[in-house]
């Protein structure tokens, strides 16, 4: 099942009314290009949002995956066409970011382009930190200041979401508590980040500004064709790519991971109870940034800026799509 958070068109009926303020709905893609709002479905589903959604999700995954097995025999008001609906990131609030680092390429890459040799760490535990949960965007328009456009750059991630609360759970258990997948893009400022990072406490301002998340949140049963179990975990075979201004510029798989998803929940839930709607990112895949490529000299001194549109798509996860757009507000 594809998930996704959306805000109807202007002059809906739901929203219509002087003091009507719209409020994203919480529903799925069916077929091509329509959106089931399950509200309009099942009331159970009444002003439920994504995080409502995991949540309850023991109850009402069971009650969604029915919906849109019945759609055809909805009626078409429970409908939206996709051309005529705003899709926001599918968690647009998470309880948390974590975010990964999890693909030896691009880590081993990155630090040979800095003269560094691969860290024998990267392969003792997994890693990651936190970026800010409150500035998610979703396809659309990317607004940033002018100092995140100093060397703008992008970077090709998968996401899981936590559907159940866990703490120190086995692999088998950390894979069950994964909900769904989706595609994370983590947008960095590298100037502000390369400032930073020699303090050596991690990104801050250099990543706080945006993380794309999008299009939609896969659940499992969507994936099963892609989903093999393996000793460190379920293994998501699914190639990534990213074009710039449909330009391909990387090229790789969610199965390159050298830690699992499983692995990074488990690690991540070592001592304390992680939540539903805690997204964790992969970190980047060999090739899926400019910080990358420039320093293999794939790329010359190339990086995002006003009017770029980057594109990121994980096959069986769908395609988000940001325009750069400088805001003087910012």
């Amino acid at each position: 099942m594809r998930l996704v958070t959306f805000l109807p068109a202007e002059g809906d009926a739901s929203t219509s009314g002087i003091f009507a303020v719209p409020r994203p709905r919480l529903g799925a893609v069916v077929g091509e290009d329509r959106i089931l709002e399950f509200a309009r479905a099942d009331g159970a589903f009444a002003k439920l949002g994504m995080l409502d959604f995991l949540e309850r999700s023991g109850d009402l995954l069971p009650r969604a995956l029915s919906l849109v097995a019945m759609a055809s025999e909805l009626p078409r008001e429970a409908f939206h066409s996709e051309q005529a609906v705003t899709l926001l990131a599918p968690i647009p609030r998470p309880v948390s970011i974590r975010d990964g680092y999890a693909f030896r390429q691009h880590v081993e890459t990155a630090r040979r382009n800095r003269g560094l040799e691969m860290i024998p760490e990267f392969d003792a535990f997994p890693v990651f930190y936190f970026t800010n949960a409150l500035a998610v965007v979703g396809p659309g328009e990317l607004r940033v200041g002018r100092s995140r456009l100093d060397k703008l750059d992008f970077e090709l991630e998968a996401f899981c979401v936590v559907g159940k609360r866990v703490t120190n759970p086995t692999l088998e258990e950390a894979d069950d508590a994964i909900a769904g997948y989706g595609i994370m893009n983590d947008f960095s400022a590298r100037t502000l980040q390369m400032e930073e990072m020699k303090l050596n406490l991690g990104p801050a301002k250099g990543k706080d500004f945006a993380t794309g998340l999008g299009p939609w949140l896969v659940t499992k049963d969507e994936l099963k064709d892609r989903l093999s179990a393996s000793p460190k975990g379920n293994v998501l075979k699914a190639r990534m790519t990213a074009t710039v201004n449909h330009v391909p510029v990387s090229d790789g798989d969610v199965s390159q991971m050298n830690w699992t998803f499983a692995e990074i929940v488990r690690r991540a839930a070592e001592g304390v109870t992680l939540e539903p709607g805690e997204v964790i990112g992969s970190g980047t895949v060999g090739t899926g940034c400019f910080l990358e490529l420039n320093g293999s000299k794939v790329t010359h001194d190339q990086w995002l800026k006003p009017r770029d549109v980057v594109s990121l798509t994980i096959e069986g996860l769908g395609t988000l799509t940001n325009t750069i757009v400088e805001d003087p507000a910012k």
